[in-house]
This record gives structure tokens, sequence and C-alpha cells, in this order.
């Protein structure tokens, strides 16, 4: 759009050039043509009428005729006009220069029969002093409506110089000059507007996969804050955005850790103070439920270790993980089998998301049995689908299960076995890589879907720089 409007408003500057440069082209033949006019006049009043038609002949052009007549030209300009053109379109000689001029007089006054009409209704007109300085005014006329002159002054011997100047116009708008302007005009237009487009598009992409890195959970470098102002103030604004992100990720995490590590200490006291309980029953309750307190501190403090561990991203074969994944926990007695093997390079957290499909897997095979891995690979997307056998979960609880620390007791199985973070871990990992995770219950079985967006950040940010 930027291009289309710079070639318009170039096309428009040219077209007013033009037409400038043609009006300044008449006007400079106007001058020339007058100023050769006064000087043939002076010629004639200083020498013998015997040679005027000598010194007229003399003086003519191939684009200028000179000629004397008895009286001055008529109010009605027509007659004189088709006499100025006759002349001017019969050879000056027998010379090629003279005879090709000549035609091409002719031929102009042909084709350009609508401009010799419409100059045709323009009468005589006195000349200014400052345009003609010899001593006696003279009468102007233009015969066409391009270079076309005619120019009538009485002499001092009563007889008049009559003078006609014309010059073929050129063959339409685009001549081989006119082309040959546009075609470097715009030329040199579009190299400065692709080096102008490039300057402010490449921080634009650079800045948009950056973004995009961001959502996943990648560590990008700040960008480069150059370019226009414009540009240059997003970019401040971004490295500002994602600099307060990762410190208030890094607070949060800080913060978790220290709950969970301080919360140790009254745990403990708690177990000592328990085994002085006298009666059994009471006892094997308190310590039953400070087990569990600890379970989910634990839990937390791992989860903490975790995110404050900034693993690299880098590229693997996603395939080949969850294949991998897969055959260790068939290796270990599980009912687990992977379909869809086909190489697919992606850049993730391999360790983490690892962990997060760990989770879904163990989670199918706990409560449905056995799990069907499989993978598919979408336009914008990469599906992993972990399929079991369970009963699968009520349609409310969807959501509800990826709240930290929720479990179903009256779900798919009593025994557990986990504290309730597993399906939040496995989310917060997913949904770091850019992701997210969908639960579907099915006719016969239950059906986890990990959905990752299927953007290879790393080429993009190579190309972007």
């Amino acid at each position: 759009m930027r291009m289309l409007a710079l070639l318009l408003s170039q096309a428009i500057g040219f077209l007013i050039s033009w037409d400038e440069r043609g009006h300044a082209l008449r006007e400079a033949y106007k001058g020339e043509f007058l100023s050769r006019a006064e000087a043939v006049a002076r010629l004639l009043e200083t020498t013998p009428p015997s040679i005027e038609d000598d010194i007229t002949r003399a003086n003519g052009t191939l684009n200028t005729r000179y000629w004397v007549t008895a009286e001055g030209p008529a109010a009605d300009p027509a007659a004189w006009r088709k006499a100025a053109w006759d002349r001017l379109t019969q050879p000056l000689s027998t010379s090629e220069s003279s005879i090709y001029i000549a035609k091409a007089l002719k031929s102009h006054l042909h084709h350009d029969n609508t401009g010799a009409k419409a100059a045709a209704s323009s009468p005589w007109t006195d000349l200014s002093a400052d345009e003609w300085h010899f001593p006696r005014p003279a009468k102007f006329i233009r015969l066409d409506n391009y270079y076309g002159v005619g120019l009538a002054v009485q002499l001092n011997r009563g007889t008049w110089l009559n003078t006609a100047f014309a010059k073929p116009a050129a063959n339409g708008f685009w001549t081989s000059q006119s082309v040959l302007t546009l075609t470097v005009t715009a030329l040199i237009m579009s190299l400065i507007m692709v080096l102008a487009a490039r300057g402010i598009t490449r921080p634009m992409r650079r800045m948009a996969v950056a973004a995009e890195a961001l959502g996943r959970g990648e560590a990008t470098p700040p960008l480069p804050e150059t370019g226009p102002e414009d540009i240059r103030h997003t970019a401040q604004a971004f490295n500002r955005m994602q600099e307060r992100l990762q410190r208030f990720v890094a607070d949060r995490t800080r913060m978790l850790a220290a709950i969970g590590h301080d919360l140790r200490t009254p745990i403990t006291s708690l177990r000592l103070r328990a085994e002085f309980v006298g009666e059994s029953e009471i006892r094997e309750k308190m310590l039953s439920t400070i087990d569990e307190m600890q379970k989910m501190t634990e839990a937390t403090l791992s989860f903490a270790r975790e995110e404050s561990a900034a693993e690299e991203t880098r590229s693997i074969d996603l395939s080949a993980l969850v294949q991998s994944l897969s055959d260790d926990l068939a290796d270990l007695g599980h009912d687990v089998i992977f379909t869809n093997g086909f190489k697919m390079p992606y850049r993730c957290r391999a360790e983490a998301l690892r962990r997060a499909i760990r989770n879904l897997i163990e989670n199918a095979v706990r409560y449905g049995e056995r799990a069907r891995v499989s993978m598919a690979n979408g336009e914008d997307s990469i599906d992993i689908i972990i399929e079991d056998d369970g009963p699968g979960i009520p349609p409310n609880l969807a959501e509800q299960v990826f709240v930290p620390f929720f479990r179903m007791e009256d779900s798919r199985n009593r025994e557990t076995g986990g504290v309730g973070l597993g399906l939040s871990i496995a989310r917060s990992i997913v949904r770091n890589h850019g992701g997210d995770i969908r639960l579907i219950n099915g006719r016969s079985g239950f059906r986890a879907v990990v959905t990752l967006p299927a953007i290879d950040t790393g080429n993009r940010l190579s190309a972007a720089a």
C-alpha cells in the first residue's frame, strides 16, 4: 500500500513537472522567436527594398519563415494562419532535413486538427514592452496549442514583416525521454522504498518473534533499541515488559520455595509432638495428616525448584521424545503403546515437557488401565494424544482438576497416590510452551490432548535478525 501511494504521488509529480516543462519550453521558443524577428525587422529597415526577398529567405530556418506583404493582417486571423502553415509545410530547400521537417509539420497539422481548430479561435494580441523592444508595435498570434507562433510588424517603409515558427509536437506523452525518466525514477524510488520498508518491517518481525518466544516461556535477549522513533519506543516498552514479567515470575517462584521450605520446621515439630500422644488411634490419624502435609510441602518445593531452574530451550525430535518416554514406561510394566512415529523437529524445554507428558501417561495407566499415545501434525499446531479406557471425569470438573492440590476422591480410583499437583504442573509446563491441555470424555474411554504451537521460533528469530 505504501509503495502504491508513493508511485501515485510520483506519477502526479511527474505530470505536474512535465506540464511545467512544456510551458517553459513554449516560453523559451517564444522569446527566441521574438528576438530573431526583431533582428530581421531592424535589418530590413536598413537595407534597400530590392533585397527584401533575399534577406527573408536567408534568415529562414527549418522551423521559421519570413515574408513581407504590402498590407497588414486582417482582423480575422484564419487567412493569415493558413498562409503561415502553407509556408511552413513547404521545404525551405531541397535538403533532406528541410524536406523531413516540412513533412513532419504537415503530419503534425493533420493529426492535431483539434488543436489547430482551438488555436484558430484565438485573436491577434499586442506584445508588451517587456517582450517586444522594437520601436513599432507588433501583433502576436498562436498557430496551435504547442509551439507554433506567428508575428506581424509594420516596417518604416509601410510594408509588413510576417514571421511564423512551428515545431512538431512530441508523439504523445510516452516519448522515449518520458519513458526513460519514468523508468529511472521508478527504479530509484522502488529501491528507496524497499530499503525503508526493510528498516521498518525487520524490527517489527523481530519483535513479533520475540513476543511469540516470550509467550512460550523462552528466554530471549533484549531487542535492539534502534530505528525510527516509534519503533525504538516500542522496543524499549517490550524490553521493559519482558524484564518485569521475568522478575515477577522469579519473585513468585522464590516466594513459593521459601514458604515450602519454612513449613518444614513446624511440620517436624508437629511430628515430634504427635509421637507423645497417648491414644494410638489419635496419634496415627495425626501422623497421617502430618505425612500428607509433608508430601504436599515436598511437592511444592520440587515444583518450585524445577520452576527456578531455567532449562535451556533447544531443538529436539518431539516424536522421539514421546516415543522414548512411552517405551520407558512400557519397560516398567505399564500398558503403553505409541503409534504415528514420524520425525518432528521442535524447539522446547525437553525435560519439562517430558515431565508433563509423563504425568498424563501415568494418569491414563493408573485410572484407565492402559495408555495409547499418538501424535497429529496440524497446520498451526502439534497434538500429542493420550487415550485410555477409563470412565473419564464429570464435565463440570474438567477445569477444576487443574487446580493445585485438588483431588477427586470419588473419581476413577480412590487411591490416587498423589497430592493433586500432577495436572497443574503439566498444564503449567505446556502453557509455558504456548500450548494447552484438553481433557475429553469419549464414548469408550478418556482422552487428554496436549496441543503445542507448530512455530519454530528459533528459525524465525534468526531470519528476523
